[in-house]
């Protein structure tokens, strides 16, 4: 229960940032700033955090050795992850991308057969492909059904433009985010803790921020001082807080794939707190009797996910190496 609950409060601080990327792009700032500032605040306070806990000089070492794999998987789960949310954020409203990021819970599942799992038989430990965990699948979609409800009032208003590019890269993102995440968490295996793994990817992840800061540059110029602040809050709270309370969560459930789908499951809360904050600090519309039945449904999901993820065993014990990696 405890990587539930870290995966819950995870979505809170998660939550944050569809409602401040929202909020700089109503106000007019640009994605290409709220995307790439974000992790380019993150790396000095991760990496604050690492060396004051005496982790630095054997994660640098590790990436030195193995640069394209970190560099790789950190573009796709950070990179491939944020600047479509963000991009998003220009088009639909804070509910919306934030409920379309819910299909990453399914997504998680659907990326289970990306992975090799030991298990152990009469002729010893044996490698093979991990397989749909589709108790887990089954109660993901109820958690989506949850979610299309929550969206049913006010997805009338929207234009087809804020439908397809307030939705499309949310799927590219949906994907992105648990793959490279998963890839990562393989490949460093029980050698890094959560911090040094949320660091070593935001540092192989800059080559990608820095070419996305030098379009922002040319395209839009250099962002507010309100923005600038904005993101830096973004930073810290989905950044450093949520990111460190996800990955803790997920380290905790390595090698058992339905308890891995529960904690990705844990982010729908997300849709809930994003709803709420938009209406508080946004003053978007008010939640409908749909939209109090979805959040219902949503938090049924979730407590299922929790109930019979923490029961379902699965035969792996350590998940050992990632496919094509």
């Amino acid at each position: 229960m405890k990587s539930i609950a870290l995966g819950i409060l995870a979505s809170f601080f998660f939550a944050v940032t569809f409602v401040l990327n929202r909020a700089m792009d109503l106000s007019g700032g640009s994605w290409i700033w709220s995307a790439a500032l974000r992790f380019i605040f993150m790396a000095p306070i991760l990496l604050i955090l690492v060396m004051a806990r005496g982790n630095l000089r054997p994660l640098l070492l590790d990436m030195r050795k193995r640069p394209m794999i970190w560099i790789g998987w950190s573009t796709v789960g950070f990179g491939l992850f944020y600047a479509p949310l963000c991009f998003a954020a220009a088009y639909g409203p804070a509910w919306l991308v934030a409920s379309m990021w819910q299909i990453t819970i399914v997504a998680g599942s659907l990326l289970a057969p990306l992975f090799y799992i030991v298990i152990q038989t009469d002729s010893g430990p044996q490698k093979v492909r991990s397989s749909i965990p589709i108790k887990g699948l089954v109660l993901s979609l109820i958690i989506l059904v949850g979610i299309v409800l929550i969206q049913l009032q006010q997805a009338q208003a929207l234009t087809a433009k804020e439908i397809i590019f307030g939705i499309l890269p949310v799927l590219l993102a949906a994907f992105a985010y648990p793959l490279g995440n998963r890839k990562m968490m393989a490949a460093c295996g029980h050698h890094f803790d959560t911090y040094q793994r949320v660091l070593g990817m935001t540092l192989a992840s800059l080559p990608f921020w820095f070419i996305l800061s030098a379009i922002g540059v040319a395209k839009v110029g250099l962002p507010s001082s309100n923005q600038t602040i904005q993101t830096l809050i973004v930073a810290l709270s989905s950044g450093v807080i949520a990111t460190i309370l996800f990955f803790s969560a997920t380290d905790l459930t390595k090698g058992d794939i339905h308890k891995l789908a529960a904690v990705e499951a844990t982010q729908s809360g997300e849709v809930i707190f994003a709803l709420i904050g938009e209406v508080v600090v946004l003053h978007g519309v008010y939640p409908t009797f749909w939209s109090f039945a979805g959040m219902g449904l949503v938090i049924i999901g979730m407590t299922l996910h929790s109930v019979f993820g923490q029961g379902e065993k699965d035969s792996t014990y350590k998940i050992e190496k990632v496919l094509h990696s």
